[in-house]
């Protein structure tokens, strides 16, 4: 034990000794690089003052390190030639048009579906450290979740949970995102390609039901309707004379039509009257 503590010691300062080399090295530069300033000024103001507009931030990095703290701008401030490299950030709404993909739904069936993503920089020491290019990562993460969220989904609830398909991709970039520095805002689907034969089947589909719906409500209107004319039937039989207006009023507006011929229909009985009544005097 009491020999393994040295050695420890020994290789934790051997670690330590390049980082203190390359700390004397980037003091060296840097000192150097004001002492520069110093000697060309006011000209090296030409090449130390940066603006940086509203929408945009800058990380620096000096000697190959982002400097302490969050990123300069918007404004004026200050770098040192041949130490400092800058990075500028748009932290402006980023809107992708997500190419169509083609799907197999959870039913089977292969439909293209494009989307629209909405997305940010929130974070730019973020973006420009921990991935190459923020923005085309993003796109191509879009296209991959769209491709695996919908084939989860069967065709109903694709065509009718838009809504939550896409609060569910949101959630998912956003978290597989947060570590880019980038917000996803929104994502919406924008269009469902369907294949011409599943159009038609489902267009044939639809009007039989329409058809189905539209004969049991005939039906229902016509059950309807007899029960109401059982209902009329029954107070008419009760009082001879309502059958009587009931004649005249048909009368009235056969009449109104201006016809020629006027077929007007005779009680029965008032017919086997008068048939008894011939057949007596005979």
């Amino acid at each position: 034990m009491s020999s393994a503590a040295p050695t420890g010691l020994a290789a934790s300062g051997e670690s330590r000794r390049p980082q203190q080399d390359t700390d004397c090295c980037s003091l060296i530069l840097t000192i150097m690089s004001y002492i520069m300033v110093a000697l060309t000024f006011p000209l090296s103001l030409l090449f130390t003052v940066k603006i940086v507009t509203e929408y945009e931030r800058v990380v620096i990095f000096r000697l190959g390190r982002v400097i302490s703290g969050r990123a300069k701008g918007p404004g004026l401030f200050f770098i040192l030639p041949c130490v400092d490299e800058l990075k500028k950030v748009d932290l402006r709404t980023v809107v992708f048009d997500v190419p169509p993909q083609e799907i197999l739904t959870k039913d089977s069936v292969t439909v293209k579906v494009d989307a629209v993503l909405y997305f940010r920089v929130f974070d730019p020491i973020l973006s420009v450290t921990n991935v190459a290019n923020a923005s085309h990562s993003t796109w191509l993460l879009a296209q991959t979740t769209l491709r695996n969220v919908l084939g989860t989904k069967s065709l109903q609830e694709l065509l009718s949970h838009r809504e939550g398909i896409s609060h569910e991709m949101q959630t998912i970039l956003d978290e597989a995102t947060d570590p880019w520095g980038v917000r996803v805002e929104r994502v919406e689907v924008k269009d469902v390609s369907l294949p011409k034969n599943l159009q038609r089947a489902m267009a044939a589909e639809a009007e039989a039901a329409r058809e189905a719906r539209a004969k049991v409500i005939a039906a229902e209107g016509e059950q309807n309707a007899s029960r109401a004319l059982k209902e009329a039937a029954n107070i008419m039989n009760q009082s001879p004379g309502a059958m009587q207006l009931r004649y005249l009023q048909t009368l009235h507006v056969v009449a109104a039509d201006k016809n020629h011929t006027v077929m007007f229909p005779l009680p029965m009985d008032l017919l086997d009257r008068f048939l008894g009544a011939v057949g007596g005097k005979q």
